[in-house]
């Protein structure tokens, strides 16, 4: 599974926009064959930043890159990237796994 973390600086005056912004590119991610979870949260320190944690198949992050959508989400000048402040910081690994799976470490119920 290729898990991907991806940090995104919106700007002030479009932060609460971003959710709206990234909905379409969200969406036809999200139906993507290889994809696992395309999850974005917004920081509780940061309230410009949102961070998006998204897993694909071992094969399926390539056509997620090659995509239409995302080549249109990307492209300069589109409204995703013309809502941030900065390159988007990533951190893009191989893992083993499937899933998501329950913390041994702390049991609830």
């Amino acid at each position: 599974m290729i898990l991907i973390v991806v940090k995104f600086e919106v700007k002030p005056e479009l932060a609460d926009q971003w959710p709206e912004i990234t909905r379409d590119f969200t969406v036809a991610t999200r139906a993507e064959p290889g994809n696992k979870w395309f999850e974005w949260s917004r920081s509780l320190d940061n309230p410009n930043e949102y961070v998006l944690v998204e897993a694909f198949d071992d094969d399926g992050a390539a056509p997620h890159v090659n995509s239409d959508h995302f080549q249109t989400a990307t492209a300069e000048g589109s409204p995703m990237h013309q809502a941030l402040v900065s390159t988007p910081k990533i951190i893009s690994r191989q893992v083993e796994g499937e899933g998501w799976e329950e913390m041994g470490e702390m049991k609830v119920g």
